[in-house]
């Protein structure tokens, strides 16, 4: 007799319990039915990238359009004032990099923080049920309908 295994993750609300309660309904025993919490990270995402790791966001964007565009009113400002274009253009770029640079981690550190705090639907529970390949379709079903978050099907024998 082939058995499966299904796998599906909820978060932890009603519709895990009467997702249980439905599958028990159904014929599925109490001993095939896993549930298993997960624990969700609770240390901060790091905002600074390493060599081995990093999130695709860079902070130098903004800091690079707004260096150049500084730097060309700091040069073009700088053939009437004492230093001369050269150096204004510098000391433009400079400043435009630095105030780029400060709205990226601004908009990192705090405002795309909130948001995905905001967002956050977390697999909280893995629930794992083992049944009959016949019955294979009907529990996934039931999964499905009380909201899964993804369902995995593994076959095997018994």
């Amino acid at each position: 007799m082939t058995i499966m295994q299904l796998f599906s993750t909820f978060e932890n609300n009603a519709f895990l319990e009467i997702a249980i309660t439905m599958l028990e309904k159904k014929g599925i025993k109490k001993d095939s039915i896993y549930a298993v919490p997960l624990d969700n990270r609770t240390e901060e995402r790091k905002v600074f990238d390493t060599i081995h790791r990093s999130d695709g966001t860079t902070f130098i964007d903004v800091g690079l359009a707004l260096a150049t565009a500084f730097s060309v009113i700091g040069a073009s400002v700088g053939f009437e004032l004492e230093w001369g274009p050269i150096y204004w253009g510098l000391i433009g770029a400079f400043v435009g990099f630095s105030i780029g640079f400060i709205i990226r981690l601004f908009t990192e550190k705090i405002i795309k923080k909130n948001k995905r705090l905001l967002k956050g639907k977390h697999s909280e529970v893995i629930l794992i049920v083992d049944c009959k390949d016949t019955q294979a379709e009907l529990v996934e079903n039931i999964l499905w309908s009380h909201y899964a978050l993804g369902v995995a099907k593994v076959k095997g024998t018994m």
